[in-house]
């Protein structure tokens, strides 16, 4: 395996443990013995954990970003915004990913870690603002929105069934489908 496939496969090991234990609670060795190799190794791909970290940071964003640009597609607008918003709520589906995304901000006492979040979070914010075309009170309602479904998807709020938690998508209902009316916000409120 070459050392760009290894890295790749430590990059798929690592944000399965982090994701579960955050930065503080991750051991390097559990890493290493997930991706099936030595932890000196690791270090030789990676010179610290909180680098491997900070990889997972900008993977994280950079998945997002993929995702809204395809789901954009040529839309602008409110259009734009739903697609995006769609799509974003099938990628909370990976609990793996979203309890990344969560970790990283409770790591953001970090200042390394703080700017790398601060700057993924800034490509969402500029790419959603230029993609939609949109004034700056509508990204806000977006990305509020996009914050409340991570705190929802985290608390796994989608399969209590009680009032309090009926605006919530449900697993087989977009957000498209709830702003028919359905019990969820829409993403283009």
């Amino acid at each position: 395996m070459s050392a760009a496939e290894r890295r790749e496969s430590v990059l798929e090991a690592a944000v399965a443990e982090f994701a579960l234990h955050g930065l503080a609670g991750t051991s390097t060795e559990d890493v290493a013995r997930r991706a099936g190799i030595s932890q000196p190794y690791l270090f030789r791909l990676f010179p610290t954990k909180k680098a491997l970290f900070l990889a997972l940071v900008e993977r994280c964003y950079s998945r997002i970003v993929e995702t809204f640009i395809a789901a954009a597609g040529d839309k602008t607008g409110d259009e734009a915004l739903e697609a995006m918003g769609d799509e974003y709520e099938k990628l909370l589906n990976d609990r793996t990913l979203l309890l990344l995304q969560m970790h990283a901000y409770a790591a953001c006492e970090d200042p390394d870690i703080r700017a790398a979040t601060r700057a993924g979070f800034k490509r969402l914010w500029t790419l959603v603002e230029q993609v939609s075309g949109l004034p700056f009170d509508r990204i806000i309602q977006f990305f509020a929105m996009g914050m409340l479904m991570n705190v929802a998807a985290a608390m796994d709020l989608p399969t209590v069934d009680e009032r309090w938690t009926s605006w919530c998508p449900r697993p087989e209902m977009t957000a498209t489908a709830a702003a028919t009316g359905n019990g969820a916000p829409s993403w283009s409120a």
